[in-house]
């Protein structure tokens, strides 16, 4: 080792012993150092974790100036924990931790990406072992800028890509509905509709989690300040909503899914993280709307003026406001069907095949990560791959898309023979 390495590895040495030596449950006055101390200072970003006394497993990665110590809560409870040490003040920062958190395992990895960090969780179920905890992601940077303060945020991580939501606004009347049940219809296994939450009490046969997502309005407020909801209004004094969470349901189910929201709920929507399609649905006039809802003989003179006097203050926001992607006239319902199924795609369709679900990959308890660009190689040291005389598997985080509060997807992987077939890899997968 050159003498200019020796200095920096006893640089990297003197930091990481600094840090160890305050997180709770070490011991370092009798010389004891955590057993990946050696691999921390081939490549600091890396490392896959220690024992504590206390049982729980924490890892450090250094971003910037801050160590991010991840692990275990001393507690005794289930979550994982968070903390940041500020290497230039020289003092634990206790961040506020948005998203959701993800349940402790038997130990996990860490690597540090560029504005986050992936975390492998050992011994859990293939569709749990991927999360990235966002240190510095535009979302973060956001919330930090105004609360105040430190600022971490959870997302869990998918592979694949899901289509953009579709949302789809126009006032009552419109015939929105009925646009949306023929697109069901005729793609039945294509779309999918996200379940609202609700403050009010379930109705007559109403069901949890197929008609609305019941909660207590106290819960609902807290998950709307922490940024879990697109959009939500108050209707005679009970919250109704859609959840990030609601959406991404459909996405893992491999279906593209549809929010059939108001123009103040697609501002919303608008207004958040989420990319989306958003189409406003109008009627040819005024006149014609006034006739369709006569027509349907189900609501009062009253009621039809109101719903005009709605309509005409919608329809000024729909057109003028920028929300919407496109706007659509409903003059003749089969024309206007088949414009909306060209908007997504869908007009040269024979028979629509829905995307599938996310692939799982299932890693063993017992790996170790190299990272190369882009590449995350796990090391599989006991693995069925092992049958294949294929004992890597490359993890591609080159298309990362998403991500907090909502999940990260664009995550790929295969099996590989050896760390040159990484490099051949890349290409394929670019």
């Amino acid at each position: 080792m050159s003498p200019s390495n020796i200095l920096v590895a006893t640089h990297k040495v003197s930091n990481l012993l600094r840090v160890y030596s305050r997180i709770p449950g070490t011991d370092l006055s009798m010389g004891e150092a955590p057993a990946f101390l050696v691999d921390d200072l081939q490549n600091e970003p890396l490392n896959n974790g220690f024992e504590l006394k206390n049982g729980t497993c924490k890892t450090t990665t250094t971003c910037v100036d801050k160590t991010y110590v991840i692990g275990g809560a001393d507690d005794g409870t289930l979550s994982i924990e968070v903390q940041i040490f500020d290497r230039n003040l020289g003092e634990w920062v206790h961040p506020i931790v948005h998203g959701t958190k993800p349940m402790s395992c038997k130990g996990h990895s860490a690597v540090l990406l560029k504005d986050r960090i992936l975390i492998i969780k050992k011994g859990s179920k293939p569709d749990d072992q991927i999360w990235f905890l966002e240190v510095d992601t535009e979302y973060v940077r956001q919330l930090q800028k105004s609360l105040g303060s430190e600022v971490v945020a959870w997302s869990k991580g998918v592979t694949g890509n899901a289509e953009k939501p579709i949302v789809i606004s126009g006032p009552s009347g419109v015939g929105k509905g009925t646009l949306i049940a023929m697109l069901m219809k005729e793609f039945p296994s294509m779309f999918g509709f996200s379940v609202s939450h609700t403050t009010r009490a379930p109705r007559n046969m109403e069901k949890d989690g197929v008609h609305y997502h019941f909660t207590e309005k106290s819960v609902m407020e807290k998950e709307i300040k922490d940024g879990k909801f697109l959009e939500f209004a108050s209707v005679h004094g009970n919250l109704y909503g859609t959840s990030v969470e609601a959406v991404e349901v459909v996405a893992d189910a491999g279906k593209r899914c549809i929010l059939d929201i108001d123009v103040q709920g697609a501002r919303s929507v608008r207004a958040s993280s989420l990319e989306a399609i958003f189409i406003f649905i109008c009627p040819p006039s005024m006149e014609d709307l006034e006739k369709r809802l006569r027509g349907r003989g189900t609501e009062t003179e009253e009621q039809i003026m109101k719903r005009l006097r709605n309509a005409a203050a919608e329809i000024e926001q729909g057109k003028s406001s920028k929300i919407f992607d496109f706007i659509l006239y409903n003059d003749n319902l089969e024309d206007c069907y088949e414009k909306l199924k060209k908007l997504l795609g869908l007009d040269d369709f024979v028979t629509a095949v829905s995307k599938s679900a996310p692939r799982e990959i299932i890693l063993p308890m017992d790996h170790t990560l190299s990272k190369i660009d882009d590449q995350i190689i796990v090391n599989c040291k006991s693995s069925e791959l092992e049958k294949e005389s294929k004992n890597l598997i490359m993890l591609d985080v080159s298309s990362l898309k998403g991500g907090a509060p909502g999940r990260t997807r664009g995550l790929d992987f295969r099996a590989i023979s050896s760390f040159s077939d990484s490099l051949t890899g890349m290409a394929q997968f670019s």
